[in-house]
């Protein structure tokens, strides 16, 4: 969890930010306090000339009148300004907090599921972004009570007295209502967290969970810290009900005390009539110091929720130097000596790998040998923890970021498309470009597409290529192959395919290879695979196994070992390689591998 000098950064940041509409809220409270102070004494003063039939009454009273009608004006801008200030500063903490997120690392990225952060850049952020308001309009509500007082002390030192004797139990009063309020705010926050985050699950998995019938199993997983968030949420109120009871009888207490006091100095001849009217007003205000409850709790709510906004505003940023790649090289990768280690766990240990430009590689292994991990640090959507990665002799940390994006292209199993960035089929086609270049025109999308054997199905689509990207039927294959399609339209020096191919059949995966080996599209290219046919057809081969490089080379001299060939069938069969005469390489398609390794986070070319 973040510290909380963290979350405190992060408000400090929000109340610069929101400055300037926070200093008009705070002067238009302040204002308003001294309209509200100014009033009592100018009711009393008007009684008191009434009453002794003075001249200027009249001039008094209208004063009166102008106060208390500033103060509902200004009362009125308070409101308007304390909104404006919260959705700016609302706004940015949620930039802040999305800004970490999609600037670190995946892997830094993937322990908060999508559940989750939708609650903290949501619910968590707009609580936060109340802080430079509650600051500003608790300024008011503590300089009213004080000014009220010091009224008190003017009036008749015995009133203001009273006040403050009862000011111990008040002051007790608040101290427990925010620290109980503080603990039970922070426990809601992070059960109503794990609610979204356990919902957002289900809701990926909503086939497996109809087909499987587990609908009761899953509403039952998702509703368990609800037992906890309802406790809390209880508990909230409570701490608030007993500080508004305490309050609604130590207040009303503290005021009838002081008007009596002012009673008395009144047939003592030492307090006026309008002396004992402003009394019992300025008692009402300086008890109204219980007032600060509702902003303090509102900061309380702030500053818990700003601790969990704060981890992802924190999250460590991926560097970038400004280093630029040499012009026209091939696009040579080479990795030395590479480790990259999560949670304590080695997932590629002591990789040393030199591709050629322009080759291309196949990596392949059982599940969990490191293949993604391999391709992610390959196009540095993860940092090695050891050793380095190189892309024509220039360490890709020192690259800048749009050099290094414009430079590497993926594409996943999984590929994503966000219908709210890139609403339409061509559109989001077109984003594999990268902010760094020229906008692709629609002959390049088409031409995209149609390497990556997907503009015959989107032109079947009801709008062609402007078919929006939610209303488009994609099985997995035709997702895949939009995938692909944004890569290629985005393609550099390095070309990533993270398991890209698995869910195309084999005559589509071979036109997508050809299309990849035709000379305008010449780039190094690493390949995860699963199937024989795309290690045979592959440049080399890298064989990974718990995390190491075990073997690499050409198909056809690794296909000679057994433990090799286990790799793509159940079960190894003693066979000779095959020559590429008669198909190129392996065993027929029906022996490969089926399931595909979770694929890195990311959506498409230049993530």
């Amino acid at each position: 969890m973040a510290s909380p000098t963290g979350s405190d950064r992060l408000l400090r940041g929000a109340v610069r930010h929101t400055a300037g509409t926070t200093a008009a809220l705070l002067l238009c409270s302040v204002a308003g306090a001294a309209c509200s102070l100014a009033v009592p004494a100018l009711a009393g003063g008007t009684l008191d000339l009434l009453l002794r039939h003075q001249p200027g009454a009249g001039t008094w009273l209208l004063w009166t009148a102008v106060l208390l009608a500033a103060e509902v004006l200004l009362e009125s801008g308070s409101v308007l300004l304390t909104q404006l200030a919260n959705a700016r500063a609302t706004a940015w903490i949620r930039l802040r907090a999305l800004s970490g997120l999609l600037g670190t690392a995946p892997h830094r990225a993937a322990p908060h599921p999508g559940g989750d952060v939708a609650t903290r850049l949501c619910v968590n952020a707009t609580d936060s972004g109340t802080a430079p308001a509650a600051l500003a309009t608790s300024v008011s509500a503590v300089l009213v009570p004080i000014g009220a007082l010091v009224a008190l002390a003017l009036i008749h030192p015995w009133t203001a007295a009273v006040f403050v004797a009862g000011l111990p139990l008040l002051l007790l009063l608040l101290r427990t209502f925010a620290v109980q309020s503080s603990d039970s705010v922070g426990r809601y926050q992070r059960a109503q967290g794990a609610i979204a985050a356990r919902l957002a699950e289900a809701l990926g998995g909503a086939r497996t969970i109809a087909a499987a019938d587990t609908a009761r199993h899953e509403e039952e997983r998702v509703l368990v810290p609800l037992p906890e968030m309802a406790r809390h949420g209880t508990r909230m109120w409570h701490v608030h009900g007993r500080a508004v009871a305490r309050s609604g009888v130590l207040l009303p207490l503290l005021t009838t005390a002081v008007v009596a006091v002012a009673g008395v100095g009144l047939a003592a001849g030492e307090v006026s009539m309008g002396g004992l009217l402003a009394a019992s007003r300025y008692a009402a205000l300086a008890a109204g110091i219980g007032g600060i409850a509702a902003p303090l709790g509102t900061l309380i709510r702030a500053r818990s929720a700003a601790r969990r906004t704060a981890e992802l505003a924190d999250l460590a940023p991926m560097s970038h130097g400004s280093a630029v790649l040499p012009p026209d090289a091939p696009g040579d990768l080479q990795l030395r000596g590479v480790r990259v280690t999560r949670g304590g766990v080695p997932l590629i240990r002591d990789v040393t790998l030199s591709i050629g430009g322009g080759s291309t590689v196949a990596v392949v292994g059982r599940s969990g040998a490191g293949k993604s991990t391999l391709a992610a640090a390959a196009g540095r959507l993860t940092d090695p923890d050891a050793g380095s990665v190189l892309l024509d002799g220039v360490d890709l940390a020192e690259l800048s970021r749009s050099e290094l994006r414009g430079a590497t292209a993926y594409a996943f199993a999984r590929p994503v498309f966000d219908g709210g960035a890139t609403p339409t089929i061509g559109t989001a086609l077109a984003a594999g470009t990268g902010p760094a270049r020229s906008p692709a025109t629609p002959t390049s999308v088409r031409d995209a597409a149609t390497a990556a054997c997907a503009d015959t199905f989107v032109r079947l689509l009801p709008l062609g290529y402007d078919t929006p990207v939610d209303d488009a039927p994609l099985s997995g294959g035709e997702a895949q192959r939009l995938g692909l399609a944004r890569a290629f339209i985005g393609r550099g020096r390095l070309m990533i395919l993270d398991d890209a191919t698995s869910s195309l059949d084999t005559a589509t995966e071979r036109q997508v290879e050809a299309a990849l080996a035709t000379p305008s599209r010449a780039c190094t290219r690493l390949i995860v695979a699963h199937r024989v046919s795309t290690a045979a057809r592959a440049d080399q081969v890298v064989w990974m196994e718990a995390g190491r490089v075990r073997r690499s080379g050409p198909h056809s001299l690794l296909w000679e070992e057994p433990e090799y060939r286990a790799v793509f069938t159940a079960e190894a069969q003693p066979a000779e390689a095959p020559s590429r005469s008669t198909g190129p390489g392996g065993p027929p398609e029906s022996v490969s591998s089926g399931a595909p390794p979770s694929a890195v986070p990311g959506t498409g070319a230049g993530e």
